[in-house]
């Protein structure tokens, strides 16, 4: 007997959204590899036309599907254009974001309603309309990207911070309503990666050298780091595992002061 076969998600149907880029798009080409089809989706035509392919490579099914997650009429189309494709929703991965680096006092209301409206509306969005699918099911696995932040603040990001924190509420209150209908909803907390959205951290050398000293393990994320976390969460090895919050960060959430320096 194979004690490991239920990390396999072959025959399972995965929605990645914001799937084309960064560690959206490594999560989506990793449940590819363990054998899900998978329908990444952004804004981009080209990015979508892109990470297709990629999953095609992998001998998987998929859609060339875009969408704006601030947009419930999107999504429907997105569930909608699934299910007559594909029948089923299995696993849903919530991680399009964004953000802005700027002082508190300084930022605007646009700015304010655009992080939230991404990283946390689009995650209730997403969820409540794949949610009912599931429900009909009796079967899903939701994955959304909480953050270190939704632990801890970070310098002139509230709005993230805020939407991260959400985030994680979010996730822990729907699993305890879900799990009635045979749904874990779970999170991952990613530390620094190299991806886009962190592109400002590398043209910072001084807060770079601070994440450095704060994480253990001396170094960003790559971002196919993150796939196994969300293979096991996606699993049928996860099945007695729901409102959790997975780190993926290096150990930067369990470093003590000092810098990992011994006490004296």
């Amino acid at each position: 007997m194979n004690t490991y076969a239920g990390l396999g998600l072959e025959g399972k149907r995965a929605l990645v959204l914001g799937g084309t880029s960064g560690l959206g798009k490594s999560i989506a080409l990793g449940l590819a590899e363990a054998g899900a089809d998978v329908v990444a989706v952004s804004r981009r035509a080209e990015a979508v036309e892109k990470t297709a392919a990629e999953i095609r490579a992998r001998r998987r099914r998929t859609l060339r599907v875009t969408a704006d997650v601030t947009s419930r009429t999107d999504l429907q189309r997105v569930v909608d254009f699934m299910l007559d494709e594909f029948a089923r929703i299995d696993i849903l991965v919530n991680s399009a974001g964004t953000t802005k680096r700027v002082p508190s006092l300084d930022m605007s209301v646009e700015d304010w309603n655009r992080i939230l409206d991404t990283n946390l509306n689009g995650t209730w969005n997403a969820c409540q309309l794949v949610g009912r699918v599931m429900k009909e099911q009796q079967y899903g696995r939701i994955i959304n990207l909480a953050s270190i932040t939704s632990f801890q603040g970070s310098n002139e990001a509230m709005a993230y911070c805020a939407s991260k924190g959400a985030v994680l509420m979010l996730t822990r209150a729907l699993a305890v309503e879900w799990a009635k209908y045979h749904i874990a909803v779970n999170a991952l907390a990613p530390g620094f990666f190299e991806t886009p959205l962190n592109q400002g951290i590398f043209k910072d050398p001084v807060r770079k050298a601070s994440i450095m000293t704060r994480t253990p393990m001396r170094r960003f994320g790559r971002v196919e780091e993150v796939q196994g976390a969300a293979i096991f969460l996606a699993s049928d090895s996860a099945s007695f595992v729901t409102g959790e919050v997975l780190s993926v960060d290096g150990g930067f959430l369990v470093q003590g002061i000092g810098g990992g320096l011994s006490a004296r």
